[in-house]
């Protein structure tokens, strides 16, 4: 019986209709596709379907974890373990689910793939060629997608921008897919329509280039989402449909807005996700986005504030203040203080101001103090001073993965009081290593083999009874995504203990140190986690470490 009822099962998820939309961005990079693909998975949501999302990266790079952030942006970490594009973490906060490794390509994971297909003859000896079995592999990746997530609705946004010859065979999936596919497949592209000052006129012909660009790869879009600083008007809208080859009401006006979390409710205003469903053949139930309304509504009914200062290392670019190096963080502060009723008053600072101690009276105004991941020796100082400074002060502290790792070497060093203390990080023949590489990681490092050897993914946790983080989540056993090599080394433990600093979360077996955290009768919130809780906070389900930590940085005003 067993058996018969897995057949009919699997018989069933092969005949159900399956229906793609690829997202392609024309006439400039960060126009905004990641967060047009979210909000199109969430409408589509919203109408009872089924929904999963693929980024396509054009880059050689296998995956997105030796990537500088600085030109990248926030590396994202997947349940399953894959460090990702930030355009996952968007997806998985819009509609609320944890996406599988399968979801996220680059151009050079593809070519592995195929490389390693050869090698194995499961080509069986045929010429492979760049089209059509590199075009090939991403299509049946997308629908390996598709069916892991047994998804109504598969959205792929292919990164990069129309003409660029790196996404030119993501472009070639596209039109193979809608010619195999007719009636299943959607194209939607998300262009810009510039407004120059000079002229002070919105203009088409960017946006008219593009798709001409578009439809010489053989892909012609199905809806253009025209992104402007401001709502285009229906005389643009006319314009762009006539030369674009286009229904009029399929130019959807996507102007700049101050919350990305507003989008889906402006998609449908134009009744976005009604158009999609007609194009596809999708049933088109009732649309429900109360519970989302009711968040962005809360998000801007607040009063008090509460000042959050962030500290890292990543926020330079040039003469620009790169803040999507930490967009799970900032995200996942403002969804608990959403929650509080609070706005939070986010500022950026570079922990290398502060090795110059005269600039930490800068933290007095801040309610709350977070320092974030990362890797290396540059600013290390300045963070060091300024956990020593919140401490000492009794400002709220959250410090996340290196944040953690620091937390205890200032402590090891102002509190204990030892000499000459650090981590195998920044200086390994230091005569007190309070956190060291783990033992599996120093055979990886002495062979150079970096990509996707860390600490990464899901992992669970045991949380000591009656600990602040323990009655933050209201459990005593969690699982979060981690992404590191360096651990509280076991050899200090105890002494650090014996210190006053409460190791609250430890792995299953109690071998590695989760969490760190001062008892309430020494300060008002001091915790430092190993792992990344940002990338579980969903704006629907704010995380609890954040909450307590927005809360106790409010009481502490």
């Amino acid at each position: 019986m067993a058996t018969k009822g897995t057949t009919k099962s699997a018989s069933k998820t092969r005949s159900k209709k399956r229906s793609y939309i690829f997202v392609v961005g024309g006439v400039m990079s960060g126009v905004g596709k990641g967060v047009a693909s979210s909000s199109i998975a969430k409408i589509l949501q919203a109408r009872g379907l089924t929904v999963t999302a693929l980024k396509i990266d054009p880059y050689i790079n296998v995956d997105a974890g030796t990537m500088n952030p600085t030109e990248h942006g926030e590396v994202f970490v997947l349940q399953g373990g894959l460090e990702t594009d930030q355009d996952m973490g968007n997806y998985e906060r819009f509609i609320g689910v944890d996406i599988p490794d399968i979801n996220y390509m680059t151009t050079g994971s593809v070519y592995q793939t195929v490389i390693q297909k050869e090698r194995n003859l499961e080509y069986k000896g045929k010429n492979v060629q760049v089209v059509p079995d590199v075009p090939l592999e991403v299509i049946r990746r997308i629908k390996h997608a598709a069916e892991v997530a047994d998804a109504d609705v598969t959205i792929t946004e292919i990164g990069g921008t129309i003409g660029e010859y790196e996404n030119i065979l993501f472009l070639e999936a596209v039109r193979m897919m809608k010619g195999e596919m007719p009636g299943s497949v959607a194209v939607v592209m998300v262009s810009y329509l510039p407004v120059p000052g000079s002229l002070g006129e919105m203009k088409t012909k960017p946006t008219q280039h593009a798709s001409r660009t578009l439809n010489s790869a053989g892909v012609f879009a199905d809806f253009i989402l025209a992104r402007a600083p401001i709502a285009v008007d229906k005389k643009r809208k006319e314009k762009i449909a006539r030369f674009c080859n286009v229904q009029p009401d399929h130019v959807i006006s996507a102007p700049d807005v101050k919350s990305i979390y507003d989008v889906p409710l402006n998609f449908e205003r134009d009744k976005l996700s009604e158009r999609i469903c007609s194009v596809l053949n999708l049933p088109c139930k009732k649309s429900n986005l109360s519970t989302w309304k009711r968040f962005v509504d809360r998000s801007k009914d607040t009063h008090d504030t509460v000042q959050i200062a962030v500290v890292g290392k990543y926020f330079s670019s040039g003469d620009f203040v790169l803040s999507d190096v930490y967009i799970s963080i900032l995200e996942a502060i403002k969804y608990s203080a959403y929650k509080l009723g609070l706005k939070p008053e986010i500022t950026y600072l570079s922990s290398q101001d502060f090795e110059n101690k005269k600039n930490l009276q800068k933290l007095k105004k801040f309610d709350g103090v977070l320092i974030p991941g990362g890797f290396g020796t540059t600013g290390i100082q300045g963070k060091l001073n300024v956990i020593q400074y919140v401490r000492e002060n009794k400002i709220p502290y959250f410090g996340i993965c290196y944040g953690m790792q620091l937390a205890v070497v200032e402590f090891a060093q102002n509190v204990l009081k030892l000499k000459q203390v650090s981590t195998a990080e920044i200086d390994p023949t230091a005569k007190h290593v309070v956190v060291d590489i783990m033992p599996e990681q120093k055979e990886k490092l002495a062979k150079k083999d970096m990509g996707g050897t860390m600490r990464l993914g899901e992992y669970p946790a045991v949380l000591a009874k009656g600990s602040i983080a323990a009655k933050a989540y209201g459990a005593t056993t969690i699982s979060e995504r981690h992404r590191h090599r360096y651990e509280v080394s076991p050899d200090y433990i105890t002494e650090i203990s014996s210190g006053g600093l409460i190791f609250s979360g430890t792995s299953p077996d109690g071998r590695l140190m989760e969490i760190a955290e001062l008892p309430p009768s020494k300060h008002p919130f001091f915790l430092g986690v190993q792992f990344h809780p940002e990338f579980h906070a969903r704006p629907l389900d704010p995380h609890p470490l954040f909450t307590a930590f927005i809360k106790a940085s409010y009481e502490s005003k």
